[in-house]
């Protein structure tokens, strides 16, 4: 497993998501993502890697609507693979079903591919690159010098025409990037209040945030437009994600924190649920 998605260090555990057609979207994680289903019923489905551990879940809306346009809330999820090799083979898999994909970026730090799914919610596939070859600049980190297209045949040619069967079970939540409203509050929110570095920041578009170095756990922008709305409660996308803490951090820490920069949370089973000033909801564990 990464070092980055475990204790010492915080992460992103769990993505949960509302879905139209619930039968639909496990169809496609299973077939499409190769994940495995641990619990299932009328409503809600939960999705494995390794077969035990949960890092999505699937939740039928009633009366929903499709995902809504130019709002706030999930741009994508990113399952983090252990290499490239299985980077390969999964990209393999994609070409041999013709799986529609939205692209494939080398961004230097790490190597991804993007599409989405039957409900429009933004999914990366990604591998990271080994973090001795990422360049820390005064604290924070160039991706630009790197960044452009993936160099496919190479990722293919390392799978060694290896057949893609399942996800790896070492396959990690490895960051969520979000739709946001405003950056200024957003800032003050994971910095100040959930004690997150700013590891990558373009002005007036997205900030990335971390914990122990990692390249990103949440990343927010404002592509969908300052001031970009809440979308509706019944619409396709994110229901909330969770995020675990760093073994120097408590729930009472954040508590303290939260209170005291007067943001509006709830605490139950020590667990605290809370939106960041975009209003994307957060469940944080320690």
């Amino acid at each position: 497993m990464s070092i980055y998605h475990q204790s010492p260090i915080g992460y992103v555990s769990k993505v949960s998501l509302k879905v139209l057609d619930l039968n639909k979207s496990i169809t496609f994680y299973k077939n499409i993502l190769k994940m495995t289903v641990v619990n299932q019923n009328e409503t809600e489905a939960d999705l494995s890697a390794n077969g035990k551990d949960v890092l999505l879940t699937l939740s039928q809306l009633s009366n929903g609507v499709k995902k809504q346009l130019r709002t706030t809330g999930l741009y994508h999820f990113a399952l983090l693979l252990p290499n490239r090799k299985e980077l390969g083979k999964i990209l393999n898999h994609f070409i041999q079903n013709q799986v529609p994909l939205q692209g494939a970026s080398d961004h230097g730090i790490s190597e991804a591919i993007y599409l989405s799914d039957p409900e429009g919610n933004g999914i990366e596939i990604a591998a990271d690159t080994k973090p001795e070859s990422w360049k820390w600049i005064k604290g924070q980190l160039d991706v630009f010098s790197d960044n452009g297209p993936m160099n496919v045949k190479a990722v293919l040619l390392k799978a060694s025409d290896e057949v893609f069967n399942q996800l790896p079970k070492e396959t990690v939540m490895g960051h969520i990037h979000l739709h946001g409203s405003e950056l200024r509050n957003t800032r003050k929110f994971y910095t100040d209040a959930l004690k997150m570095d700013v590891v990558i920041d373009l002005p007036g578009q997205a900030l990335f945030f971390s914990y122990g170095k990692y390249h990103h756990h949440i990343a927010v922008n404002v592509w969908n437009g300052v001031g970009a709305p809440l979308p509706p409660t019944n619409s396709v996308g994110l229901k909330h994600f969770e995020l675990r803490l760093p073994s120097h951090l408590s729930i009472e820490d954040i508590e303290y924190n939260l209170k005291h920069l007067g943001f509006t949370y709830s605490v139950k089973n020590k667990e605290i649920t809370v939106s960041d000033p975009s209003g994307n909801t957060i469940i944080i564990k320690k």
